[in-house]
C-alpha cells in the first residue's frame, strides 16, 4: 500500500479520501494462480465483478521465453479468474506492437481476430508475448468469457503536467540523445499519446457495452517525425548533430564506456543489433509504425468516443514545451544553458 501511495503522489494522483478504495493482494503474475492460496484466489474470483489487465513484465531486450511466464501464462491465470464461479469481462491491455501485417491492422473485433490467419509474427520478445496473450484473449471469447483489447501507443507523459514515467524508453531516449549531442540521421515517425488521454479514453470505452468484443487502437493520430522532433529540440536550446546510424552507435557505445551514467546504457543490447537505417526505422517506431500509417483502423475508438470531449492533443511545440519544461524541473534533464 505504501508503495501504491508513493507512485500516486509522485503522479499527483493521490487522494487520501479514496484511499479505503484501494485493496492490494499480494501475488505473482508467473505463478498459477497468480501466486494466490486457492482459497484467496477463490474469494477473489467471487468477489471481482470486471477485470483490467494491464500487469506485464516489459523488456525490449529479454527474449520471448524470459517473459512468457509473466505475460504469457499470468494471462491465462487471469483468464481462470474470469471464468470461476461467475463470468466477469475483461478487458485486456496490449500494444500496438503486436500488429505485424496491415490486414491484422484492419481487424476490429475479438471474433475476427479469433479467424484471422496470421502470417507474420512480430519481432521482440515483448511484441511476441503479447501477441500470444491476445490470442489467448480471442480463445476465451470463443469459450464464452466477454472482453475488449486495447492496445497502445507510445504512452507518454501528462499532457497538462508533463509528469511521465522517466524509466520508458522514449524519455531514455530523448536524453540519451541530448547527453551524446548527437542523433541517427533516420527520418521516422514518433508517437508520443499522453497518458491522461489514454486513460480517460480507456475508461470511458469499457463501461460502454457496445464496447464488448471490440478491438480498439489508443494512439496519437496527429504525431511527430523525428526530424521535426530534433528541430524542435534545437531551437529548445540543445545541441544535436546528426550523423549516420553506423557513426552514432559508434559514439553510443564510446559515451557509454566513458560514463555509465548515459541514459541509453541500459539499452545498448537493444541498440547493438542495429546496422541498417531500415533497423533504425522499425526500432525506433516499434510500437506505432502500425498504428500511425493510414491503413490503420481507429474506427472503434473514433466511434466509442464521438459523443464525449476526449481527444488526443497532437504532438506540437505546446506539448513537446510541457514536457520538457516538467523533465527540466524534476532534474530528469539539465537546462540547455547548463549543457556545455
Amino acid at each position: 500500500m505504501n508503495k501504491l501511495q508513493r507512485h500516486l503522489e509522485a503522479y499527483l494522483l493521490w487522494d487520501e479520501s479514496l484511499s479505503n478504495r484501494i485493496i492490494p493482494v499480494i501475488g505473482d503474475l508467473s505463478e498459477p494462480l497468480l501466486g494466490l492460496s486457492a482459497q484467496q484466489f477463490q474469494m477473489m474470483a467471487q468477489k471481482v465483478d470486471i477485470i483490467y489487465h494491464n500487469g506485464a513484465s516489459i523488456n525490449l531486450v529479454y527474449p520471448y521465453s524470459a517473459l512468457k511466464a509473466t505475460n504469457v501464462l499470468g494471462t491465462q491465470e487471469i483468464l481462470r479468474l474470469a471464468s470461476q464461479i461467475k463470468i466477469k469481462p475483461l478487458h485486456y491491455i496490449s500494444t500496438g506492437s503486436v500488429l505485424s501485417s496491415q490486414d491484422h491492422a484492419r481487424v476490429r473485433e475479438v471474433q475476427e481476430l479469433y479467424n484471422f490467419n496470421h502470417k507474420q509474427v512480430p519481432s521482440g520478445g515483448y511484441a511476441q508475448t503479447k501477441w500470444v496473450a491476445e490470442k489467448l484473449i480471442t480463445i476465451a471469447h470463443n469459450r464464452g468469457i466477454p472482453g475488449s483489447i486495447y492496445r497502445l501507443g507510445r504512452v507518454s507523459g501528462h499532457s497538462q503536467t508533463g509528469i511521465c514515467n522517466q524509466s520508458d524508453r522514449l524519455y531514455r531516449m530523448l536524453k540519451g540523445f541530448i547527453q551524446m549531442r548527437c542523433v541517427p540521421d533516420v527520418d521516422t515517425t514518433v508517437d508520443m499519446t499522453p497518458v491522461d488521454y489514454v486513460s480517460k479514453a480507456l475508461v470511458h470505452l469499457s463501461r460502454r457495452k457496445q464496447s464488448l468484443n471490440k478491438i480498439f487502437h489508443l494512439s496519437n493520430h496527429q504525431p511527430i517525425s523525428s526530424f521535426k522532433l530534433f528541430d524542435w529540440i534545437r531551437e529548445f536550446g540543445y545541441s544535436l548533430q546528426p550523423m549516420s546510424y553506423e557513426r552514432w552507435q559508434t559514439e553510443l557505445i564510446s559515451a557509454s564506456e566513458i560514463s555509465l551514467d548515459n541514459s541509453l546504457y541500459p539499452l545498448i543490447p537493444y541498440f547493438a543489433g542495429m546496422n541498417t537505417k531500415d533497423s533504425v526505422k522499425q526500432e525506433s517506431s516499434d510500437q506505432t509504425s502500425n498504428l500511425t500509417k493510414s491503413n490503420f483502423d481507429c474506427q472503434n475508438t473514433t466511434d466509442g468516443l464521438a459523443d464525449t470531449s476526449i481527444v488526443c492533443p497532437p504532438v506540437d511545440a505546446k506539448l513537446l514545451n510541457t514536457y520538457f519544461s516538467y523533465l527540466i524541473q524534476s532534474g530528469f534533464l539539465n537546462p540547455p544553458q547548463q549543457i556545455h
